[in-house]
């Protein structure tokens, strides 16, 4: 075989995805910025959300605690649809978690939502993942009112101290 139908070695592959890319900080920005424009231009034709008011809803967390999305009013809160079995939800999750510490004190709110069946499998996520945001148990009528989750992990920006927004 000559070089440019080199055989696939897995862990070259592995070694490739794991390097740090080294771009400008300017590049960085530019390639977030257009990698975030596209997804809200799919986001806005899909969403019947957008610019709507929240759909409000009352749940018990996990710990057995009120969870009232009307009790946030004043702050912007990250709704986040996910399950157990879902690999991106289980790599976002930690982030969101240091998002909720960093920028809690700043009016941002994370509210976890798992679509799961099992309670016990939710809480023992969030347990080994050390969430420190409320998760509530979700189902298809909590879904419906976000215009139906087909798809796992599924996010929701919304604005509670102006008049609603959603951003999907």
């Amino acid at each position: 075989m000559d070089e440019r139908h080199e055989a696939i070695n897995p862990s070259k592959i592995m070694w490739i995805l794991r390097r740090p890319f080294r771009r400008s900080a300017p590049v960085n920005l530019l390639l977030c910025v257009s990698l975030a424009a596209s997804a809200v231009q799919i986001s806005i034709a899909a969403s019947p959300l957008i610019h709507k008011t929240a759909p409000g809803f009352v749940r018990s967390d996990l710990e057995n605690r009120r969870l009232d999305l009307h009790a946030y009013r004043g702050k912007v809160v990250l709704l986040n649809f996910w399950a157990t079995w879902c690999a991106p939800c289980q790599l976002e999750m930690p982030r969101f978690a240091a998002w909720q510490s960093q920028y809690g004190p700043c009016g941002l709110q994370i509210i976890g939502i798992s679509m799961d069946d099992d309670p016990a499998s939710a809480r023992s996520l969030v347990r080994k993942l050390k969430l420190n945001y409320p998760v509530a148990m979700g189902d298809a009528r909590l879904g419906k009112l976000y215009g139906g989750v087909m798809g796992l992990p599924l996010t929701f920006l919304i604005d509670l101290r102006i008049p609603v927004d959603v951003v999907r």
